[in-house]
């Protein structure tokens, strides 16, 4: 059984979950980085994700963005819905599995992102700063708990798309893959 954390409502079912109310993308900083970090959680666990986006008031707070959808096109996309914005149609046509992630060593963290078709980028994160903010942002974190130094290692990893800030909470992007398809060369 698959252990997920229990930041959102949900269900696993062998290799499946479902979340049981729509998540929202575009609240609060503490909820929205709660639930990239479930998606993320998810993507790392290999699961089949069934989800809604919360799309109430999209209209209104699409405007008011801090962020850009399309960095979290590597996690699971929402399932459709009628009348959804056509930046939740676009992630599901943009997914892939395995499009970010990160693996570990002694002493660093390499990241591969391919999200930016056709260039890919990867990124080896050994500046203890940056591995230290890394670490700390596997979960959704409040940036001013952190110290400055992480504070600014934590801006760098926004600043690459490696992190996620919203409203002052921040959260991690690159899922630890456990599970890799068959065959993992076509990754």
């Amino acid at each position: 059984m698959t252990e997920l954390p229990a930041l959102v409502p949900h269900r696993v079912i062998g290799t499946r979950v479902r979340v049981t109310e729509p998540l929202p993308l575009h609240g609060d900083g503490r909820t929205t980085t709660r639930a990239v970090q479930f998606l993320r959680e998810c993507q790392a666990s290999g699961l089949h994700t069934h989800w809604e986006a919360n799309t109430a008031n999209t209209a209104d707070t699409v405007d008011r963005h801090t962020y850009d959808l399309r960095t979290l096109h590597h996690l699971p996309p929402p399932s459709q819905q009628a009348d959804e914005p056509t930046e939740l149609t676009a992630w599901r046509a943009a997914h892939a599995y395995g499009m970010l992630y990160h693996r570990r060593g002694p002493g660093f963290v390499t990241v591969m992102d391919r999200r930016e078709r056709p260039a890919s980028a990867r990124f080896t994160l050994d500046h203890p700063d940056l591995l230290a903010a890394f670490d700390t942002l596997s979960d959704a974190t409040r940036l001013d708990t952190l110290a400055p130094a992480h504070q600014e290692a934590a801006h760098h990893l926004t600043e690459e798309g490696l992190a996620l800030i919203v409203d002052g909470w921040a959260v991690a992007l690159p899922p630890r893959m456990r599970r890799w398809p068959v065959p993992c060369m076509g990754i």
